[in-house]
């Protein structure tokens, strides 16, 4: 995965659940996404991304990234290194997905 840094973080003024954040890659190239969720994972906070422009295609990648906020409450993300903690990242993920699948059948 290529390394981004986080650029902006806001929220959207037409609806307050929809969050943004704008990632800057190593290039020096801009993509905007919408922040899906933010999950915890082996005791560590996680933020699974979307990119805004790939939200309608059914195979579009996701950008997990860990997740923490300062003092302030700014927030920060960290690329995940290791291959066994992103696979760990993805199973919570995962299993995010198949709990809201099974409430929505409840409903």
């Amino acid at each position: 995965m290529s390394e981004k840094d986080l650029n902006n973080f806001e929220e959207s003024a037409e609806d307050l659940d929809e969050m943004f954040v704008t990632l800057t890659f190593d290039d020096g190239g801009e993509e905007e996404c919408e922040v899906v969720t933010i999950f915890e994972a082996a005791g560590k906070d996680y933020i699974a991304l979307i990119p805004v422009d790939k939200m309608e295609d059914e195979d579009s990648e996701i950008y997990f990234y860990r997740y923490q906020e300062d003092e302030q409450g700014n927030p920060s993300l960290e690329n995940i290194e290791d291959d066994d903690e992103y696979d760990a990242v993805v199973d919570a993920f995962d299993e995010l997905l198949d709990e809201a699948e099974f409430e929505d059948t409840k409903e």
